[in-house]
């Protein structure tokens, strides 16, 4: 989802329109508080989001924007490109320095801008796959962490048992759960997640 934050009608229709164009489902709002909120609710979409942010708003500016969502630590979940139609050179420096995307003045090739646009959604997709993916690491046990560490150097039960002096059944219990709450089915699917 392209988030559009602007508070021009104009160039929300008109960035609306170009993602469109694009086959880029978008949401347009006129203010830094109604992007806030939505965002406050926390639900990404699965297919990644990626935020067009004015600079200059009347209630509140995008680089105080840009900090908020830096606080919270989403900036990489929610790729930021700054638009302004005032150019200011040690603005963007610092806001890219900060972890913004990009930041494009105003006249921008409408070209360049979706491409990138599509490149922070890519972004933004990987960085949802990988916050799931250590989700799922999270739920495991220690010890279903040392077996998935010996299962991932390439083990076999036996000797993942002999290494932790357990079973073998215990093991095979542990590569059970392990490939259940990471959502796998062979030890391979499972290496090709976590590389």
């Amino acid at each position: 989802m392209l988030h559009i934050v602007d508070d021009e009608v104009v160039v929300r229709d008109a960035l609306s329109w170009l993602a469109s164009s694009r086959g880029i489902a978008a949401r347009a709002y006129d203010s830094a508080q109604a992007f806030l909120a939505e965002v406050a609710r926390g639900q990404f979409d699965a297919d990644g989001d990626c935020v067009l942010l004015d600079v200059r708003m009347p209630d509140m500016n995008g680089v105080a924007v840009f900090d908020q969502l830096a606080a919270k630590g989403w900036t990489r979940r929610l790729p930021v490109i700054f638009l302004t139609g005032h150019g200011d050179v040690p603005m963007a420096v610092d806001t890219l320095k900060r972890g913004a995307f990009d930041f494009f003045e105003k006249p921008f090739n409408d070209n360049e801008l979706m491409d990138r646009v599509q490149e922070g959604l890519a972004g933004s997709r990987q960085a949802g796959a990988s916050a799931a993916v250590q989700a799922r690491l999270a739920t495991l046990s220690a010890r279903e962490r040392e077996v998935l560490d010996l299962i991932l150097a390439g083990k076999m039960n036996k000797v993942v048992a002999d290494q932790l002096g357990i079973s073998m059944r215990t093991v095979e219990v542990h590569r059970a759960h392990i490939f259940d709450k990471m959502q796998v089915k062979t030890a391979v699917e499972l290496a090709g997640l976590l590389k």
